[in-house]
Parts: structure tokens; C-alpha cells; sequence
């Protein structure tokens, strides 16, 4: 089954992106090409941070992030939309300034790149922010007169943002953040595949039970991306026996 250990053998157990790798036909490894970095980064840490029980559940998205990878900036953005918006009802107080922030720069960032008008936000943010106005009115606060350029959100803040949602999803005061962790990454799974096969529609992540939201797959058609792999039928039967999954 998935595990939280850094295991070499598929037998022992293995991480969600070692399988990943695995199924790719690469080199057994937890940062596989065959995913864009920021979205493994996404699974690893969503993985280390399921229980045992229901980390076989994850299992079911590994095929779609096999192929799922390119050089489109707004990929880093979307991810790191995904994890503030996801966190950021549940997460402790501290940990919700810096998801609100999160959004507003997310936002910013998506609207420089896609030429949207200034201040957009889609229907996502606007609701993960109205959840909580009080984070979101010191957000709107901190950030007025900060603007980040897309290569320094892409390099510092949405990787900051993956951990510091993940982490605080994990350590939440909810009955259990098993679900929430693993519709996060679907949802992301979702929106990255929305943003490089606009014309595809449902994705592989929304065939494993996530809503991709009300404005996936708007935008166009980026310059580079990778096409997806094809998984091994073998390979992916061997997987599903050894994490329990039903083929």
C-alpha cells in the first residue's frame, strides 16, 4: 500500500509519486518528469499527511497526474489557488491571513498573466474568502500596494502556499482531513488539466469524484505542454494489487 516512507521497493510499500513514476515507466523515483514539480510536491505532501486508512484512497488519482506537466506559469498559480482555498475555512487563525494573502496574490498574479481585469477573482476564491471576512478584510488591507511578479510567486510563495495548506489541513480542528487533503489534490489534478487540455473537458481527476469549479478551463491553450503518458495496463493492474485498489 502508499506509505509514508521514502521506500525503493513497490513491494514495501511506496509514496503516491513513487507510483506515479513507476507507472510512467521511469526511474523509480518520488519526483518523477512526468509531473509537473509543483503539483508532486502537492502529492508527496498530501500523502505523508493521510492516515494509513485512507491514504489507498489516493491511489485511484495516480494515472491522472502521469503526462500532466509543462512550462505554463499559470500551472504554479491554479495549484497554489487550490491549496489556499482549500485551507483556508479550516486552518487556524495565523495560518488563514497567510491562505487569505495567498488567494488575493494567486489572483493577481492569474489576472497579469490571462489579462484579466485588475482585482478579478473567480467564484472560488470569492467564496473560500466571504468564509472567513475577517482574514479576508486584513488581507485585502496587507496587500494594497504589494503587487508579486509571476516568476516570484511561481518560485517562493505558491510552493510556500502548498506547504503551509497541507500542513495546516493536517493539524486542523476538523473531524477528520483525510477527505479535505485528498479532494485538494484532485481538485488541483482538475484544474491543471483543465488548463492544458481546455477542449478535454472532464479529467481523469474528476472521474476519481473532484469538481474542477465554475471557471476551469478557461483559459487558453498555453504554448508548452506535455502530452499525457500512457499507463501500462501491467503495471497499473501490479499497482492496484499492491495498494488494494480495485482495477
Amino acid at each position: 500500500m502508499l506509505s509514508r516512507g521514502k521506500h525503493r521497493n513497490p513491494s514495501k510499500g511506496a509514496c503516491f509519486m513513487e507510483f506515479a513514476s513507476y507507472l510512467a515507466g521511469e526511474r523509480w523515483s518520488d519526483h518523477p518528469s512526468c509531473t509537473h514539480p509543483l503539483l508532486a510536491g502537492l502529492a508527496r505532501l498530501v500523502n505523508d499527511h493521510t492516515s494509513d486508512a485512507a491514504r489507498p484512497r489516493l491511489a485511484e488519482l495516480i494515472p491522472s497526474v502521469i503526462g500532466l506537466t509543462g512550462d505554463d506559469p499559470r500551472l504554479d498559480a491554479r495549484i497554489a489557488l487550490c491549496a489556499a482555498r482549500a485551507a483556508l475555512p479550516v486552518v487556524a487563525h495565523e495560518r488563514q491571513l497567510a491562505m487569505a494573502v495567498s488567494i488575493l496574490s494567486g489572483e493577481h498574479v492569474l489576472a497579469e498573466l490571462e489579462g484579466r481585469p485588475a482585482g478579478y477573482l473567480d467564484e472560488r476564491s470569492r467564496y473560500a474568502l466571504a468564509q472567513v471576512p475577517e482574514a479576508a478584510r486584513w488581507a485585502y488591507t496587507f496587500g494594497r500596494g504589494v503587487r508579486i511578479s509571476p516568476k516570484g510567486f511561481r518560485r517562493y510563495a505558491a510552493p510556500n502556499t502548498v506547504q503551509l495548506a497541507v500542513r495546516g489541513i493536517a493539524q486542523a480542528c476538523v473531524p477528520d482531513p483525510d477527505p479535505l487533503l485528498r479532494d485538494l489534490l484532485a481538485d488541483a489534478i482538475d484544474d491543471c488539466w483543465a488548463l492544458l487540455r481546455p477542449a478535454a473537458g472532464t479529467t481523469a481527476g474528476s472521474d476519481a469524484g473532484s469538481g474542477a469549479g465554475p471557471d476551469a478551463g478557461t483559459a487558453a491553450e498555453p504554448a508548452t505542454a506535455t502530452a499525457p503518458s500512457v499507463v501500462d495496463p501491467a503495471r497499473w493492474a501490479d499497482a492496484c494489487r499492491l495498494t488494494g485498489v480495485s482495477a
